[in-house]
């Protein structure tokens, strides 16, 4: 029996009020279960990006309920939310945001810092965690002396380190050619198939379709809620 990792219950998300009000989500339902490797669409200001934020505990919903790991997650206080975050999920963005000044496997400890994992085996678990993205001859190298797939690769491994139920990519692969995207999708399928569960916001479509399920979102709603790779060209834009 599978386990519902992520369930949002009548999200609203509310800006303003009265005539200037907007309703970036409107009574959103979803599901997302263990193991899924799933992806987020929609035209910009569909709601895709709010979404995003509140699955990942960096924005509150106005109303309605999250469970993330069957803990209710909605309206916990800041301080919550940031062990929440830290403990439970890992984050791939598309500009990478590693410190310049730190290496790969110092970028990649970091992390672990905040959760307070004990120094040796924080070297432990970053040096495997970059092994694990190919840049096991990397771990001395700092941002400026990787190509941009490399440093993806670090943010892959710095999400990963802290053995997150949930790994949220947001536009993972905007800032890569083609080449560098599909080394980095090769690397999301290969953590999804460990159990790893996966959901990806991106505006590209061949991107998509290497995911099992396609979540599609307009004017802060969820239209569709699983499309196939196969009816991402026919059904999404409808």
């Amino acid at each position: 029996m599978t386990n519902t990792i992520i369930r949002l219950e009548n999200i609203f998300k509310i800006y303003g009020s009265g005539i200037t009000e907007v309703k970036a989500l409107n009574d959103v339902n979803l599901i997302v279960e263990e193991g899924e490797y799933c992806s987020i669409m929609g035209p910009s200001g569909s709601g895709k990006s709010t979404a995003m934020n509140i699955v990942g505990c960096l924005d509150r919903p106005t109303s309605g309920n999250y469970y993330l790991d069957n803990v209710d997650v909605a309206q916990m206080d800041d301080t919550q939310l940031a062990h929440i975050r830290n403990k439970k999920l890992g984050f791939v963005f598309q500009q990478f945001h590693l410190l310049q000044q730190l290496t790969a496997l110092e970028n990649v400890m970091l992390p672990m810092l905040y959760a307070s994992v004990p120094t040796n085996e924080r070297k432990d678990r970053g040096i495997a965690a970059l092994k694990r993205v190919g840049l096991e001859n990397r771990l001395n190298n700092k941002p400026n002396q990787l190509s941009g797939g490399q440093q993806q690769r670090v943010a892959i491994a710095r999400a990963i380190v802290n053995r997150p139920v949930v790994l949220l990519a947001d536009e993972p692969t905007g800032a890569l050619d083609s080449r560098t995207t599909q080394e980095v999708l090769d690397i999301f399928s290969e953590l999804n198939s460990t159990g790893i569960t996966v959901v990806m916001v991106t505006h590209e479509p061949e991107v998509a379709r290497q995911t099992q399920r396609i979540v599609w979102f307009r004017d802060g709603e969820v239209i569709h809620s699983n499309l196939t790779p196969d009816d991402l060209s026919t059904v999404a834009v409808s």
